[in-house]
């Protein structure tokens, strides 16, 4: 296991978070609009705690979602810059908790603390886990030329080169077609 659990957990979840806006994903749109979409999306990944109930929260998600984004591919000085500050806004106070049958993991906010600040500490969370490791190459962009996707590349060989959509489907066709045309 490359990290543990939890982590992999909110750096798959961090990934797919940025992938919500516009410019990202497989709608290109904004997917967290509104407090609805948020609810749902949050649902679907499973988030504890306090829900959002305004449209500022959503507002102070879309701003975390771009710290997320603008950390994920930041030079190492800059990454530990911004977790600690991540970390220091929102006085995050690291605990050890277990619920939901994920086994002990950790929690550094309340769980009624706004959702955007839990995002933002479990993921300056995760990134200490990254960073101490040594593994920053495994946050990586999409290869393909029209996409901006985030993902985590968690093969054993650090081989990965596309997004969770249908880019690497598209490369490998494109070789194909490109070996068989070399060949005719």
């Amino acid at each position: 296991m490359l990290f543990t659990d939890d982590t992999d957990l909110v750096l798959r979840h961090a990934a797919a978070l940025v992938n919500t806006a516009p410019g990202h994903g497989s709608s290109g749109v904004e997917d967290l609009r509104d407090l609805e979409a948020v609810l749902a999306w949050m649902a679907e990944w499973g988030w504890s705690g306090e829900r959002p109930a305004s449209t500022r929260e959503v507002a102070h998600l879309h701003r975390v979602r771009a710290r997320v984004a603008a950390v994920w591919s930041a030079p190492l000085r800059e990454q530990v810059e911004a977790v600690n500050q991540l970390l220091a806004r929102t006085r995050a106070l690291p605990r050890l908790v277990e619920h939901d049958g994920q086994g002990w993991h950790i929690h550094a906010t309340d769980d009624d603390a706004p959702f955007a600040d839990r995002v933002a500490v479990e993921f300056a969370m995760a990134m200490v886990d990254v960073i101490r490791g040594g593994e920053r190459e495994r946050l990586a962009v999409c290869s393909a030329d029209d996409c901006d996707d985030v993902y985590v590349d968690l093969s054993r060989n650090r081989s990965r080169k596309f997004c969770d959509g249908t880019c690497g489907t598209r490369a490998n066709v494109a070789a194909y077609r490109a070996r068989k045309a070399a060949q005719a």
